[in-house]
């Protein structure tokens, strides 16, 4: 991994502000302690010639999992990862400087994850896990959890300026300075962009961050501001029929009037430092976020007014972390106890949902002040009982309280819950430069809080929901290898296992409760890195996953829009001066729309790549092109019904949208 002691690891606080150690992202499991075969850490060379469509696309540098987007570009993409339909974030978990980006009881969905306001060219590294094995890990993590880090400082201030199809537009701007005995960072970023739609999007963005580092070889803190606003119109989802029909192209809209606006700010500050034979480090956040969002997914089942709603969020974060790492001896051998605590407090006023026409309110359906404030202890014990062997004992005391507050009062309330977790992970090797893990644990998901004190449906005011599970439970196990065979060839697998007592969720189209049963998934995953020169790097990552329903149901045990078969392929090049570039392919298998598997998704197949060349030390040129086959694929299949205008009824159908065609984007870069 590539790790700049500016940012500050608990573990490693130690360091000048520029030494920076550079080894590779997959080669250092049985060094640097790795608990599980499926984790590791994504490096900024290996997003430096990664070509990007959307910001969020960095997260598809991790192995099994791809990102997409069935709207607007502005709001958050669609995530999918170990046979989950991730939505827009259920049970991944992402952070950016230990700051959660994860929402609960949001307006859209519950654990909404919104990427937009990264800038890619400031990020130093991600670091990922999956599964439930790792006590650090609490809400939204059953699948996994990403770590995104900025950099503290640049080795040059630069400018970049890019232009392509479709008014394509992006600057961006940084630079790093020393400030006192520490390093300030600032960046900015602006961007415009139409798409390929019929209706152009519109969508502009604007991105600032200032973070100022101070460390020396004992202690050090980081001071981080972020902004952004971003606005758009969207094309949502189409109906097929109305394609075949000739009512709209594949690039076109039912309802022209769909968009939104998001804005995100946060200031954090973490500190770290020794205390005794120990390090400790701890954290604290404060977020100021907002959606307004108007969808339109059945068109005109209201003949009169249409189906168009508005989902607003608007809410205050406030969240604190802190841990400690002990090095210990037991029984002659090397041990470490990490401890922690983790507190979080979202205030919402209002999480709303309104029915609208053409963005205009007709009906307030549901309008709520919420607040759901979260606490967790953790701690694991990492034993070395012999050389070859390592044992990580862990376990998390979650527990969260949810007030709401309702324009129907029957539906406000107050609920609680707490879960224990625990975990086990076993690491045996190296033997012959090959690693063995084990890995047993449980975690959870939180549900939306205005399910945990819901009594009728808001829609019409009477009728009888039942309440949802304020935590529901995720068991999960996984066997795995990781191993360098041969000088500069790094193999890992991963055979898992997953089952969460219920895929209940708040469907916050109707803000109404959905209950579905419990699931199980199992899968395999397949990673090779292979460094054919030291500028040269191919990739392949390989991802099999079954997930079903467990309970018999008469309608199908399957689970719509959960992958099953996931491929990809890079090739980085990053030569120190001349050519340098990267390509990406990615397959995304056909999975099953209906719980019955009669209505499938086609699979899709997407090639981007980039070329660059660097004139000299300062300037250099880029050429990215997207979809490089210029497939007709879909970016997201979903099967329901809907009804147009001047249709009698509701029609169940395919409805998709489409994978945006070739396009190219040329961009400059100056260093100073």
């Amino acid at each position: 991994m590539l790790r700049n002691v500016a940012a500050g690891a608990a573990d490693a606080p130690a360091g000048a502000l520029d030494e920076v150690v550079v080894t590779s992202a997959r080669e250092t499991a049985a060094a640097d302690g790795a608990q599980a075969a499926s984790e590791g850490t994504v490096t900024s060379e290996q997003l430096d010639n990664r070509p990007l469509l959307r910001p969020a696309e960095v997260l598809e540098a991790v192995p099994g999992l791809v990102v997409t987007q069935h709207s607007g570009d502005g709001k958050a993409n669609q995530y999918f990862l170990r046979g989950f339909n991730l939505d827009h974030g259920t049970d991944f978990a992402t952070f950016v400087d230990g700051v959660p980006v994860n929402m609960p009881t949001h307006a859209h969905g519950q654990g909404y994850s919104d990427l937009n306001f990264l800038i890619p060219e400031l990020i130093e590294r991600i670091d990922y896990r999956k599964g439930v094995y790792y006590a650090e890990e609490g809400d939204f993590s059953a699948a996994g959890a990403a770590e995104i880090h900025s950099r503290a400082r640049l080795d040059a201030p630069f400018v970049t300026l890019s232009a392509g199809g479709d008014g394509y537009r992006r600057v961006v701007a940084a630079t790093s300075t020393g400030l006192g005995e520490g390093q300030l960072l600032l960046g900015g970023e602006y961007g415009l962009t139409n798409g390929p739609w019929v209706l152009p999007e519109g969508y502009r963005r604007l991105i600032g961050l200032v973070k100022y580092t101070r460390a020396d070889d004992e202690r050090g803190y980081a001071l981080t501001a972020m902004g952004y606003d971003g606005h758009w119109h969207a094309t949502d989802q189409i109906p097929q029929r109305a394609v075949s029909a000739g009512l709209t192209s594949r690039f076109g809209n039912i309802d022209p009037t769909d968009g939104g606006r998001s804005r995100r700010s946060s200031v954090s500050g973490e500190a770290w430092g020794r205390l005794g034979a120990g390090t400790w480090r701890a954290q604290a956040y404060l977020i100021d976020y907002q959606l307004d969002l108007f969808s339109n997914f059945t068109y005109f089942t209201d003949p009169v007014h249409g189906d168009q709603f508005e989902q607003y969020d608007n809410r205050q974060v406030y969240g604190a972390a802190a841990s400690y790492s002990l090095p210990l001896t037991l029984f002659a051998e090397q041990a470490t106890l990490r401890a922690g605590i983790q507190i979080r407090d979202d205030h919402i006023d209002p999480v709303a949902l309104y029915d609208t026409t053409a963005r205009v309110r007709w009906r307030a359906v549901s309008v709520t002040e919420a607040r759901v404030r979260s606490g967790a202890v953790y701690a694991a014990w990492e034993l070395h009982p012999a050389p070859w062997w390592r044992v990580t004992l862990g376990a998390r005391l979650d527990s969260d309280r949810f007030e709401v507050h309702a324009n129907l009062p029957v539906n406000s309330g107050t609920a609680s819950a707490a879960l224990l977790s625990p975990k086990l992970a076993l690491a045996f090797g190296p033997w012959n430069a090959t690693e063995y893990f084990l890995d047993f644990g449980q975690g959870f998901h939180s549900n939306d809080a205005r399910g945990t004190t819901i009594s009728v449906d808001p829609n019409d005011g009477v009728t009888p929901l039942s309440r949802v599970t304020p935590l529901v439970r995720a068991t999960g196990a996984e066997g795995g290898v990781r191993s360098r065979l041969a000088p500069g060839l790094e193999l890992a697998a991963a055979l898992w296992t997953l089952r969460l007592d219920s895929e209940l969720a708040l469907d916050n189209d109707a803000s109404a409760i959905v209950p579905s049963g419990a699931t199980r998934r199992y899968g395999l995953e397949l990673s090779a890195v292979w460094h054919l020169q030291p500028w040269m790097r191919v990739d392949i990552d390989l991802a099999w996953t079954h997930a079903r329903f467990i309970d018999f149901d008469p309608g199908g045990q399957y689970l719509p829009n959960a992958p099953q078969q996931v491929a990809a392929l890079a090739v980085e090049i990053n030569r120190p001066g001349g050519w340098f570039g990267g390509a990406h392919l990615r397959y995304f298998g056909a999975t099953a729309l209906t719980q019955d598997d009669t209505v499938r998704s086609r699979p899709s197949l997407q090639l981007n790549g980039e070329m660059g060349y660097r004139f000299g030390p300062r300037l250099s040129g880029t050429v990215s092109a997207f979809n490089l086959l210029n497939r007709g694929d879909f970016d997201v299949e979903y099967d329901y019904a809907s009804q147009l205008r001047g249709e009698a009824a509701a029609v169940s159908d395919l409805h998709f949208h489409p994978m945006e065609p070739r396009s190219v984007r040329v961009t400059l870069s100056y260093r100073f």
